[in-house]
């Protein structure tokens, strides 16, 4: 979780909170003043935490909040008065957000940055798995078809198409998915 950024009308706010980042260990964020402006640099580049001021000059922030979490892959922290917290909690735990309440506990807040750390980490790996086994279904897929092309022109049973391109692996020194992409690109092409 490289990237941080701040949202906050108040600039006394922005340079408070990259004081409290430093003391994780984060010392370079970027700052927006508004939710559209939020919006438009975490459409430009991607953010591990997004902290979130309310009020916004142009919304409340919830509503960014909820947008960051169903969109993005950034852990929120928002941060609203007292008297809202309830009502922001009901809005956004659904999605995931870190609702802390002003004043601001600089403990609570440390707690939330390093559970937001956590929860990172572990989404990063489950989507790397995620990816990988995506990967692992269109390779299958490459090799069914490769087998139907197999049993459909040669009259190969099944397991003899499989057999086949089993063997054709072991004799050309190739990957299964290899040979069953060369021999779409023969029957297909």
């Amino acid at each position: 979780m490289d990237s941080v950024l701040i949202v906050s009308s108040k600039e006394q706010a922005v340079t408070s909170f990259e004081l409290l980042l430093r003391a994780e260990k984060y010392n370079n964020s970027d700052s927006a003043k508004s939710g559209a402006e939020a919006r438009r640099l975490c459409d430009e580049k991607e953010y591990g935490l997004v902290v979130i001021n309310s009020p916004l000059s142009d919304e409340f922030g919830d509503g960014l909040a909820v947008d960051l979490l169903k969109y993005k892959t950034a852990g929120v922290i928002l941060v609203v008065k007292s008297e809202f917290e309830a009502m922001a909690e009901s809005k956004t735990s659904e999605y995931g957000a870190f609702v802390i309440a002003k004043p601001l506990s600089r403990q609570l807040f440390s707690k939330a940055v390093r559970l937001i750390e956590a929860t990172q980490r572990r989404m990063s790996g489950i989507r790397k798995e995620n990816i990988k086994l995506q990967k692992k279904i269109e390779d299958i897929r490459i090799i069914n078809r490769a087998k139907y092309i197999l049993m459909e022109y040669l009259s190969m049973t099944e397991p003899q198409a499989h057999r086949y391109l089993e063997k054709q692996a072991m004799d050309l020194r190739l990957t299964k998915l290899e040979v069953a992409k060369n021999l779409l690109s023969t029957y297909d092409g």
